[in-house]
């Protein structure tokens, strides 16, 4: 970035005759849209950002769908960390298929900004992917590992998927050659949380226990029927309604290693790396069994191969479902492979063939039961007075898990504020509870019905859909 040598934003334009001039003449021409574009961005190239800002909100009022001008505002916003207005001015642009690839670098490094290190690796792959002019270097650095050094190639034969190698598909090199073999940000860990800690989702749970669980608990019984331990299921429901919760409790139900997957730890700018680093995390999985490999927002890497346009994408799916299929009939055994995804109809048909992702599970928005058991636990290590959970449940219709703790966190905040002019400890009561409800909304259960709504009614003649059928007819 340009940025001038004093401290971005702080000097005044007076400073720059050049710029007074061009400031004077918006001032006499405050409608000429070109001069307040051109003003703006000469602002932002010099480092007064504060000015900037001011001048491409000027020009928004003139052209207010404007990409250019959005995206030198957003630019603005992320060089003055104020992340969350950045998003906020993209978000209308980075919903349209085809949105400039521009916004989506600058979408990436706000997100970067805000700790969302996934969800920017992700995003900037696919502004890059689309128009290499835009990358960023230095973001990509701060994104994913520089590319591994060439190694000679293996001794041993390679894996099916990488017949016919291009020497962009190098074999494993120092840079791979950690202890656990795994690509950099993925780790082995034990899940302290069992199925205890998930309020309601009762059929979930049994769904898991008999696919994932009772198979490695019950070893002997499941091969007298001839059937492995291991196999993978795809949580799919609206967004927050605890899914990667529920893997967590899974793993931990189990006793069994857990690999929390990210778009982080398998993305990657350079190509043929995105499918090592997805080779390298099943082997990781396969040298840790029993274990829990829990692919979280799958749908970026299973996306349908029909949508795609670029050949590489594409290989990433191939490999994924190399992966799944493992190089013989036991190599997944022990390993129980775990998706969680907001969007299932746009994940490619070719994972859903039996022995792969042949189990679709459904993890509905809790019910009001649910909802009293979910604040129960969020509740039981705080200061409470008599709590009628049932009573905040019956207000909260709509609301997922990750609403509900932030309704509590509000009514700590609170409290907290309270406990502090007393000088000791407040308890919590019901009425806390309400009152953060009232000012609380439900973030994106109606949206996503609205969506499945669409799928099950007009675009399920596979039947895929058929478990949504009762819940979308009882809510609509």
């Amino acid at each position: 970035m340009g940025v001038h040598p004093a401290k971005e934003g702080t000097r005044p334009v007076l400073d720059d005759a050049g710029l007074q001039a061009l400031r004077e003449a918006a001032r006499l021409s405050p409608d000429n849209l070109p001069l307040r574009r051109h003003l703006a961005e000469q602002l932002l190239a010099k480092g007064y950002l504060a000015d900037a800002e001011g001048e491409f909100r000027a020009a928004l009022l003139l052209a207010p769908k404007d990409p250019d001008i959005t995206a030198g505002l957003a630019e603005s916003f992320v060089r003055q960390s104020a992340y969350g207005a950045a998003l906020s001015s993209l978000e209308p642009f980075l919903a349209t298929p085809g949105y400039p690839p521009r916004m989506g670098v600058i979408a990436a490094r706000a997100l970067l900004g805000e700790g969302e290190t996934g969800r920017a690796a992700h995003r900037y792959h696919e502004a890059v992917s689309r128009d290499p002019s835009v990358a960023d270097p230095e973001l990509a650095a701060r994104l994913m590992p520089p590319p591994p050094p060439q190694a000679p190639a293996p001794t041993a034969p390679p894996h099916p998927a990488y017949a016919a190698p291009t020497p962009a598909y190098a074999a494993p090199t120092a840079a791979y050659a950690t202890p656990a073999g795994a690509p950099p940000g993925a780790e082995v860990e034990k899940s302290k949380l069992s199925f205890a800690d998930v309020a309601g989702m009762e059929a979930v749970k049994e769904s898991l226990r008999v696919k994932l669980l009772l198979p490695v608990q019950q070893p002997e019984l499941f091969a007298a029927y001839g059937k492995r331990a291991g196999g993978g299921v795809l949580l799919y429901g609206p967004p927050g309604a605890g899914k990667t919760h529920l893997a967590r409790a899974a793993a931990g139900e189990l006793g069994a290693a857990f690999v929390n997957v990210g778009l982080s730890d398998i993305l990657d700018m350079y190509v043929g790396s995105s499918e090592r680093n997805l080779r390298a995390t099943f082997d990781l999985a396969r040298r840790n069994r029993p274990c829990v490999l829990f692919f979280d927002e799958v749908d970026a890497l299973a996306a349908r191969r029909s949508d795609m346009r670029q050949a590489h994408t594409r290989q990433l799916v191939n490999q994924f479902l190399a992966e799944l299929d493992g190089v013989d009939q036991s190599a997944n055994e022990g390993v129980l492979v775990l998706a969680a995804t907001n969007a299932p109809w746009y994940i490619d048909v070719a994972f859903r063939r039996p022995g792969r992702f042949d189990q679709l599970v459904f993890v509905p928005p809790p019910d009001a039961a649910a909802r009293a058991a979910i604040l129960r636990i969020l509740c039981r290590d705080k200061p409470l007075a008599e709590m009628d959970y049932d009573a905040v449940a019956r207000v909260t219709d709509h609301f997922v898990g990750a609403d509900l703790k932030g309704l509590v966190d509000r009514a700590v905040e609170v409290k907290l504020h309270q406990s502090i002019s007393a000088g000791h400890p407040i308890p919590m009561t019901t009425n806390d509870l309400l009152a953060a409800a009232q000012g609380t909304r439900p973030t994106a259960v109606r949206e996503w019905l609205g969506t499945a709504r669409n799928y099950v009614l007009h675009a399920n003649e596979s039947g895929a859909w058929d478990e949504l059928m009762p819940w979308i007819k009882g809510k609509w």
